[in-house]
């Protein structure tokens, strides 16, 4: 996907860049790594994990604006979160959200077992302990705050898909992160360069750096920042998407000790 267009200035709080913008808090970030991993998670780690999702749903949010302003529409609906997904496939994250929402009903296929027997679609999990749907709550205030920053309101529709596309993208990088640690480093390593019909490629990021994650250095009790870094190559596709994912973690992670 090619550079974005320079947005129109907006007054008031809205001209706050998305750099500057934590909605997603530490805290919650390893409340979510708790439920996925018994590991240390460091600040830089959870500053790291929370920079990199919200870098995913700032891209999210910014395609279903475009998608609402093709029809003249300021109020973003559920419509416009397929049509972002749609326009541009690095945006497909936190799948395993899909079976659980309305709005992804009839997209992900009917599923037949061995016999030919439609398989019915799977409930949600009463488990006490929260699992990335069942606690996708705790991303609304967060999502909320998104929105605002980028000057975008949302049906409630609409926040609870980005509510629960967060929480599982979240809880999925954590799983990839302990991983990352477990096995001391990406072992399953590669990168994919998505472009758009007759749009130019995107400068291929540097090997170097992609190659400097596929090993990692530390304890095997501690998820760190490069381990987040290296989970985010494995859930995001080799698009500018992941570039930017792993240069805002870079940045937003700069002066935070690794403890």
């Amino acid at each position: 996907m090619t550079a974005q267009p320079a947005r129109p200035e907006r007054s008031g709080p809205e001209t706050a860049s998305v750099m500057d913008v934590s909605p997603f808090k530490p805290s919650l970030v390893k409340a979510v790594f708790r439920d996925v991993t018994p590991m240390h998670v460091s600040r830089s780690a959870a500053r790291a994990a929370a920079s990199v999702t919200r870098t995913v749903l700032t891209e999210i949010i910014d395609g279903a604006r475009r998608a609402a302003a093709a029809e003249a529409r300021r109020k973003l609906i559920p419509g416009d979160l397929l049509s972002a997904i749609d326009r541009n496939v690095e945006l497909e994250v936190g799948a395993k959200w899909y079976d659980h929402s309305p709005t992804f009903q009839g997209l992900t296929g009917v599923l037949y077992d061995a016999e030919g027997v439609i398989v019915p679609s799977r409930k949600r999990s009463r488990s006490r302990k929260p699992s990335a749907v069942v606690g996708a709550h705790r991303f609304e205030a967060g999502v909320k705050k998104l929105l605002w920053s980028q000057g975008a309101t949302a049906v409630p529709a609409m926040v609870r898909d980005l509510d629960g596309i967060a929480s599982v993208f979240l809880t999925d990088l954590a799983r990839d992160a302990a991983m990352v640690v477990r096995e001391g480093g990406v072992k399953r390593f590669g990168t994919v360069t998505l472009v758009m019909s007759g749009e130019p490629a995107p400068p291929p990021f540097l090997k170097d750096s992609l190659q400097a994650l596929s090993a990692r250095r530390g304890d095997g009790r501690t998820i760190g920042r490069d381990d987040i870094l290296a989970a985010t190559t494995i859930q995001l596709f080799g698009g500018n998407l992941r570039q930017r994912a792993l240069t805002e973690a870079r940045e937003a992670t700069q002066n935070t000790s690794a403890g």
